[in-house]
């Protein structure tokens, strides 16, 4: 019957059924209309008044009147729904139990080998799509996929609402045509970036419930990665993150916001890009490359953008650049 997923039986469903079409009825008119001895019938009325399923009159015969299937029903379903509630509760502590008592027995499952480049693309692609708060990551050199490849993915779920972190090594910055391409609509879409001068290692970080990163940054190195599952080593790996986070510098986004006319104009997307270059510590050779220019255009623009910042060395000119809000 319909109703036995809310812990009613056949038979009490039968006189409820019954009873929504008699209002004020005898337990002995129930009884007649259901075909079932009144003994019987009474103790089922019993239940469904105990169940808020009917109510009973006080007077002698009482009767008993089906209270609206869209009230009592609904708080039956209520109910069960209350109680599923608390049984995956349950489960989920029952589970997380388990898997602790497992990695004690057996530290190993903590930590997953991959030992394929194509098993490690997989393996990020799964954890980024999965992500449902944030994806954190250092991104380095060496590159398991061409950077930049996995661009539209990230923008579909930064629209969805995915908050993206990511700390750029200056090599990775420099990476030629990468911050046109790649780091700057990253940007624009909601991604926010930082730079720091080096990075201990590449991560990819997926909310708090997995990391992958490489087994090594030598040559050959990124062909083998471990995934890194709940465990004290992955809120290590949380909190190096943050720890490099608060020490990065943010890199720009290249948009010219509308200032008011009394302001001070902002530079064009080109000499921001510089900026976040110079910012990020790369040489004139690695801007050049970066930006597609020859050393001698390259070293031209930053002695006429230091100019105009009126400094006299590089840390000095990001400084300024950054007071005036143009990083």
């Amino acid at each position: 019957m319909e109703l036995n997923v809310l812990g009613l039986t056949d038979e009490t469903e039968h006189v409820y059924k019954v009873l929504v079409g008699l209002p004020r009825a005898t337990a002995s008119e129930i009884a007649d209309a259901c075909g079932r001895p009144a003994s019987a019938v009474g103790k089922l009325l019993s239940g469904l008044v105990k169940d808020g399923l009917a109510t009973r009159s006080a007077g002698r015969p009482p009767r008993f009147t089906a209270v609206s299937p869209d009230v009592a029903v609904t708080a039956l379903i209520q109910e069960r729904e209350h109680r599923l509630d608390e049984a995956r509760s349950l489960v989920e502590r029952l589970t997380q139990t388990h898997r602790e008592a497992a990695r004690i027995s057996h530290p190993d499952l903590a930590v997953e080998l991959l030992s394929d480049r194509d098993d490690i693309s997989a393996a990020v692609r799964r954890l980024t799509a999965g992500a449902r708060r944030e994806v954190r990551a250092f991104d380095r050199p060496p590159y398991v996929d061409r950077p930049g490849s996995n661009l539209d993915a990230q923008v579909q779920r930064q629209r969805t609402g995915v908050v993206h972190r990511v700390i750029y090594d200056r090599e990775a910055v420099g990476w030629p045509g990468r911050l046109d391409n790649d780091i700057v609509p990253s940007i624009r879409t909601g991604e926010q970036a930082r730079v720091r001068n080096e990075l201990p290692l590449k991560l990819v970080l997926s909310d708090d419930r997995a990391a992958i990163i490489p087994f090594s940054l030598a040559p050959g190195g990124q062909s083998v990665a471990y995934l890194i599952h709940p465990s004290p080593m992955l809120v290590a790996l949380s909190a190096l993150f943050e720890a490099q986070w608060d020490r990065a510098l943010p890199l720009l986004a290249v948009d010219v916001p509308h200032v008011p006319e009394s302001a001070p104009p902002k530079p064009g997307p080109e000499t921001r890009a510089l900026l976040a270059l110079l910012a990020a510590g790369l040489t004139d050779a690695a801007i050049a490359r970066a930006q597609g220019w020859s050393e001698r255009t390259t070293q031209r623009r930053i002695h006429r953008l230091m100019t105009e910042l009126d400094a006299t060395t590089r840390f000095q000119a990001s400084l300024t650049a950054a007071r005036r809000g143009w990083l």
